[in-house]
């Protein structure tokens, strides 16, 4: 387990790259904008982001709504 800081809170996961993450918080790949260490991410970057101890990362659902 690595311990990250996910949305201003401390977590400990097992997920080693940020789409494993995504899947181990059961979020959609398509509906979420990701930031790790500051730095926005796009979406083909997601695939080869590799999770550290102690990295900071945001995560922005994407809602549709009227």
């Amino acid at each position: 387990m690595k311990k990250i800081r996910l949305n201003g809170e401390e977590k400990k996961v097992h997920a080693s790259t940020l789409v494993e993450l995504l899947k181990e918080l059961k979020l959609p790949l398509a509906t979420v904008l990701v930031e790790q260490n500051g730095k926005a991410l796009h979406r083909h970057e997601l695939e080869k982001a590799v999770l550290a101890e102690n990295d900071q990362i945001e995560i922005l659902q994407i809602a549709a709504g009227g």
